[in-house]
């Protein structure tokens, strides 16, 4: 297992397949496990990296998550694309990963190509995103099939992890603070919004909210899938892979 060192904490991260670097960044909760099953629709075509972000699978524990999470993440992301001397790497987040790796994009656009950012909120949180947050996490440390993924994705210490996430997007969210480091104006890589109509974890009016940040961003595209579930890149996953492959492959010209 490979690992990098990142503010004197050990990050777990992962190479597999040939061809230019895309970058599979998890969301909350999740570890990089979760993008096993797709690895065999992206790793003949890419150079797959998978990480796990500190605090969560394989990488070393926090005592606290901070609560601007995604852009702590995104340096994190930055580390290992600089400790892997990679000059281009195209970025692929679902759900929480999708802030990481916009915001990775704003913070260093000279070391990313492009971003898929797929099954996440957009610009702002809802008014109540932190009560519904409680009332999901409880829910789900109670329910079977849940614990069992955490448990997957994080170890048997799976528990303490969900609550320390769990405390810090209460934070953020209560704080209002901003999901960017910078107005999206600044996003100056091509970025690709995808997500799933019938996904019940993403605003109602997702359609909407990705249309104008389509409009606010300076190379932004959207496709969003008629079904599925939380997230798009897994519940439609050939059609994902699909439009994310042709995506980065139209920005280097190939057919």
């Amino acid at each position: 297992m490979a690992y990098f060192t990142y503010q004197s904490k050990k990050i777990f991260y992962r190479e597999t397949g040939n061809g230019e670097p895309l970058m599979l960044l998890h969301g909350n909760t999740a570890s990089s496990v979760m993008f096993e099953m797709l690895l065999p629709l992206y790793q003949d075509n890419f150079k797959v990296i998978l990480m796990d972000f500190l605090g969560n699978g394989k990488s070393d524990r926090l005592d606290e998550f901070p609560a601007d999470v995604w852009m702590n993440q995104a340096k994190q992301v930055i580390g290992l694309i600089e400790h892997l001397k990679y000059q281009k790497v195209n970025l692929a987040g679902t759900s929480g990963g999708a802030w990481t790796a916009v915001n990775a994009a704003m913070e260093r656009p000279d070391l990313i190509k492009s971003v898929a950012a797929d099954s996440f909120d957009g610009r702002t949180l809802a008014d109540d995103f932190a009560e519904k947050l409680i009332a999901e996490r409880t829910f789900a440390k109670n329910d079977a099939s849940a614990r069992q993924f955490y448990e997957w994705c994080q170890g048997d210490d799976w528990e303490k992890g969900v609550d320390l996430d769990t405390k810090a997007l209460t934070e953020c969210a209560e704080r209002k603070l901003p999901l960017f480091q910078k107005s999206l104006d600044h996003l100056e890589v091509p970025v690709l919004f995808l997500g799933s109509l019938e996904d019940p974890m993403v605003r109602s009016n997702l359609a909407e909210e990705y249309e104008q940040i389509k409009q606010q961003v300076q190379n932004g595209h959207v496709y969003l899938f008629p079904t599925g579930g939380h997230p798009a890149i897994v519940s439609n996953t050939e059609a994902a892979a699909r439009i994310i492959t042709e995506f980065i492959n139209a920005l280097s010209g190939i057919d």
